[in-house]
């Protein structure tokens, strides 16, 4: 039998089902929980060999398309990419003619009926190491295609590669996102990072296909194509042993063909965007970097004014989303801060209610890995998102899972974003899982240095831990952690309430079992930005608020529709009233 419930709440807790509880952001901050490793785990697992069926190359003519991604560009518009041709592997490498196919793409909202027809560019690069027992690498044909006129929340069917060599792709259809607005919003947001091409990032992307998202938000390091020949597959275990005459470490570029392989049953489908990580920086011997990652991924870079892959922001719905390049210039006197202000700037959370930052690196980590490695960067930029009331802040790098009590400048804070580390993809270098706080485990303030930018490593200045580098216990602001392989949900449900639910891998067979779930709630009567702003709804304008504490919010209240079958767990929606 089915029913249907419809309740008012004010409760700081949504319910879930009869007897259990959501928690909100509202609740907290939260007592510290950690949930060690489960030894009944595997801390990691190898690497795919290269003929596994999900990254071989199809046995189809070289002109057919593959590796096919999307990405967005502008609410209106999609980035289509793909590869053609063969690359090459060797010692002399001649780069392929990339005007020797054309790059188009047909679209259009009947199946087989393409009303649409666009062309776009296509390139190729190559990754070089002069060196005895190295190998040079040069691409297949990279293709980029922006296709524009799109209609919000409408399904589109496309095919792409070139039509007069008969090499086009078989049709695919993907679904456009609702137009920023306060009412509309992605249908899931879902979040990974640190993925590499292991066992368990397989569990990790079909998990995260089987929740079905509308959008993707990669946090750096993608293929771990630099540690291929390292530590991965059948490559060598000591680098510098295997090759004692090549002064820089060579990165296997096919790993790159191979992932976008194993991706594209997602990224054809649904809209991709990516950020870069320090396995992303791959030095070639002439100084060159980030090559792979500038030429296979388009990002809305001169769309939102920036001059960079590294650094951009994008709408999805009436989120705006900001990704943080922590492997460039962030110094408050670069170019990437004066972009990152004059962004905010126009940022109108009337239409955008919603703000969100994503970075590789964690600016709040308690694991002994990486501890404090970005710390530099968290002191040029923490104020400008905080001065902005940023929502969320997305990050990875660390292989495990942490989620923090909202904070600033290492202070609990009703209005600071809520950090949330998400780096536990699958990848070869295994789960983290020692924290800074566990005896013995404290990194040394030198032990943690960023491959690119300075080192800031402080001492506790206040509260517990003063005068320490660590915590001798689990951080107050580190609400909770666990060292799991896994990925993250964001279903935004109105300009209030977003759900955020952490699935760990070892979940996969369990229905409604997750890690980790809470409603992530704003407050943009308490929290408002520094500036005057407007929100719809208020039907006033707001001054600067202060800095609340977290005693005696105003509470919204909202509308909660309730859908029970028999004696499984009610779906919830909520709405402010």
């Amino acid at each position: 039998m089915t029913s249907l419930i419809i309740i008012t709440l004010t409760s700081m807790s949504l319910l879930l089902a009869a007897g259990e509880t959501i928690p909100t952001t509202l609740d907290g901050p939260f007592k510290p929980l950690t949930r060690r490793f489960d030894p009944s785990l595997r801390r990691g697992s190898d690497d795919l060999p290269m003929d596994h069926p999900r990254l071989r190359k199809r046995n189809v003519s070289s002109n057919f398309p593959e590796q096919i991604a999307l990405a967005l560009s502008t609410p209106t518009s999609m980035w289509v990419s793909w590869v053609t041709g063969d690359a090459i592997v060797g010692k002399d490498v001649k780069p392929l003619d990339p005007s020797s196919i054309a790059s188009e793409v047909w679209y259009g909202k009947e199946k087989g009926n393409y009303l649409l027809k666009k062309k776009g560019n296509a390139t190729v690069y190559s990754q070089l190491y002069p060196f005895n027992g190295l190998l040079n690498y040069t691409s297949g044909i990279i293709h980029h295609v922006l296709i524009d006129g799109l209609e919000p929340e409408t399904k589109y069917y496309y095919r792409c590669g070139d039509s007069s060599v008969s090499a086009m792709s078989e049709e695919i259809s993907f679904e456009t996102l609702p137009l920023p607005s306060k009412d509309g919003y992605p249908h899931r947001i879902a979040f990974v990072g640190d993925m590499g091409l292991t066992s368990n990032t397989t569990t990790t992307i079909d998990h995260l296909m089987e929740n079905d998202p509308s959008l993707v938000i990669i946090v750096g390091d993608l293929s771990y194509a630099n540690q291929y020949r390292t530590i991965g597959g059948k490559g060598a275990s000591c680098f510098s042993c295997s090759f004692p005459d090549a002064p820089i470490r060579e990165t296997y570029q096919p790993r790159w063909d191979a992932w976008g392989r194993f991706m594209e049953p997602l990224t054809s489908k649904v809209p991709t965007m990516v950020i870069e990580g320090n396995h992303e920086i791959e030095p070639q011997a002439s100084g060159i970097t980030f090559k792979s990652y500038s030429e296979r991924f388009s990002v809305p870079a001169s769309e939102s004014g920036s001059n960079s892959n590294f650094y951009y922001s994008f709408d999805a719905g009436g989120v705006h989303f900001v990704m943080l390049g922590a492997y460039v210039n962030y110094n408050h006197t670069g170019l990437q801060y004066a972009w990152l202000k004059e962004d905010l700037s126009k940022v109108d959370r009337a239409v955008t209610p919603w703000l969100v930052a994503t970075m590789h690196p964690p600016w709040y980590n308690s694991y002994s890995s990486h501890y404090q490695e970005f710390e530099c960067m968290r002191q040029e930029m923490e104020e400008l998102l905080y001065q902005h009331r940023v929502d969320i802040v997305f990050a990875g790098h660390v292989h495990a899972y942490e989620r923090m009590n909202r904070i600033y400048n290492y202070t609990l804070d009703p209005c600071g974003p809520v950090y949330i580390t998400i780096g536990d993809g699958g990848n070869i270098e295994k789960v983290d899982v020692d924290f800074a706080d566990d005896p013995g485990k404290c990194p040394s303030p030198g032990d943690n240095i960023p491959e690119i930018g300075g080192s800031c490593p402080l001492n506790f200045t206040s509260g517990p831990a003063k005068g320490k580098f660590c915590w001798d216990r689990q951080p107050d602001w580190s609400a909770f952690r666990e060292s799991s392989f896994g990925h993250g949900i964001l279903e935004v449900m109105n300009l209030t309430h977003a759900l955020w639910t952490w699935h760990r891998n070892q979940d996969v067979y369990k229905n409604y079992s997750y890690g980790d779930q809470i409603y992530i709630v704003r407050q943009p009567n308490v929290c408002t930005p520094p500036a005057i702003s407007r929100e719809v709804g208020e039907g006033r304008e707001k001054s600067s608020g202060d800095k609340s504490r977290f005693s005696s919010p105003t509470l919204p209240m909202f509308i909660c529709i309730f859908f029970m079958f028999g004696t499984c767990r009610f779906i919830v929606f909520c709405h402010d009233i």
